[in-house]
């Protein structure tokens, strides 16, 4: 059996129309990404991810540990594909800072 997904409230059309309306779209799709990257890294990677936000369509993520941070810098368009073509053109970032 599948694995149930923490957050199913993100593709509600609710949600998305009130997101939209209060103006915090971009935290949502914030939170795609994240749950992206938890599925896609070890569970050690990921919880050097502090934070993922997303800025005039620039990815921010905030990353503790100097090697890893290191490796989303020298493969940031991988990384850029890899989102776009598993969460869709709506993920079409220009750019990704890694702070």
């Amino acid at each position: 059996m599948g694995k149930k997904k923490k957050r199913e409230f993100l593709s509600s059309e609710l949600v998305k129309s009130f997101a939209r309306i209060h103006g915090f779209e971009s935290k949502l799709r914030a939170f795609e990404v994240k749950d992206f990257l938890q599925d896609y890294l070890s569970t050690d990677l990921f919880n050097e991810i502090e934070s993922v936000n997303i800025d005039a369509d620039q990815l921010l993520i905030k990353i503790k540990s100097p090697l890893l941070k290191n490796d989303f810098r020298l493969r940031k368009s991988f990384y850029l594909n890899k989102i776009k073509t598993n969460l869709g053109d709506d993920f079409d970032f220009k750019d990704l800072l890694v702070l």
